[in-house]
């Protein structure tokens, strides 16, 4: 068995074809020339594709929401009318196949067919919340994805951690009043989409299971990696989750274009370092990460190389990391 499967599938190329966005296609050829570089692609368990079905998102979405965003790429719209997420004729199929493909992540990790698995998805997922598209996103990968692994696969308990420069506010709605799912985000603030405070810690009997650490521009390992080995490690003495997943937005790196944070990517092989640790202790070692944001091309195709040679614990791409240029 090899011990990381990589989800990606050049289809994911189509969303937004031809247009001048920050969420362009190249995003997925940087990342897949990042791996190629790196030599990690011989090293990783290739996963079939397919789409999420209706069913699955309904885990997450309102069925409003989902026949709003349908009609709407259907009807040719520019954007979602839920929000600020540019789309195209064949975005629907595109986001069922990046869902999709996050449901087959988490189906070979949690039946042994791997260790750990990354995702090469877009559009993204982490804003899209129960209710609306935005912030790129018209369906929330990881959010899915955790309660599928939930339902499907009888876990108990999910780890989302979500190191993007952006809150990931829809994960946060979705599972605000849930005890069963932990969402741990590190942002920048002030930044979209504005939520992500301290004091936004969950209701109800899902109080407690939220955390945020928003940090000011310019932040960077000291305070991301501090809050993950501090605070969220303490945490997770208490929660033990079953699975851990990673929102791995990689906008948090240096000269991101929509960020300021300042993470190189020897920093990125530390934060999986870390966060593989607490599903080591906690989870049998099972985590599933999702590409989420990242759109300087040349920094995303280094940090994705080094956070997924450190996932299939590749030597060589944690030495390239720690020599790569911030």
């Amino acid at each position: 068995m090899k011990p990381t499967a990589l989800f990606a599938d050049a289809r994911c190329r189509e969303h937004l074809a031809g247009l001048a966005h920050p969420e362009r296609p190249e995003r997925f050829d940087a990342v897949m020339e990042g791996l190629q570089t790196a030599g990690l692609l011989e090293h990783l368990t290739r996963l079939e594709p397919r789409q999420a079905t209706i069913d699955e998102l309904l885990l997450c979405h309102t069925r409003e929401y989902l026949l709003t965003a349908q009609h709407d790429i259907n009807a040719g719209y520019a954007s979602l009318t839920t929000g600020d997420t540019d789309i195209t004729r064949n975005s629907w199929d595109v986001a069922l196949l990046a869902a999709g493909g996050v449901l087959n992540a988490v189906d070979a990790v949690l039946t042994g067919g791997a260790r750990n698995a990354f995702c090469a998805v877009r559009p993204p997922g982490h804003h899209a919340t129960p209710k609306r598209g935005m912030g790129f996103c018209i369906v929330n990968n990881i959010a899915i994805a955790a309660r599928y692994a939930q339902r499907k696969h009888g876990l108990e308990r999910v780890l989302i951690v979500d190191w993007d420069v952006h809150h990931g506010n829809g994960t946060q709605d979705i599972f605000y009043s849930d005890p069963s799912v932990f969402f741990f985000s590190t942002h920048q603030w002030p930044l979209y989409p504005g939520t992500g405070r301290a004091d936004e810690t969950g209701v109800g009997p899902g109080k407690g299971c939220t955390m945020n650490f928003p940090f000011p521009a310019g932040s960077g390992r000291k305070e991301i990696l501090g809050a993950i080995e501090g605070s969220l490690v303490s945490a997770m003495a208490r929660f033990r989750p079953d699975l851990v997943m990673i929102s791995a937005g990689f906008d948090s790196r240096i000269d991101d274009l929509l960020g300021q944070f300042t993470l190189t990517d020897r920093d990125f092989v530390d934060l999986t370092s870390a966060v593989m640790a607490i599903a080591e202790e906690y989870a049998h070692s099972r985590v599933v990460s999702v590409l989420e944001g990242g759109y300087n091309l040349n920094g995303l195709a280094s940090a994705a190389a080094a956070h997924v040679g450190r996932l299939a614990r590749a030597e060589s791409a944690e030495l390239s990391a720690q020599n790569a240029p911030a």
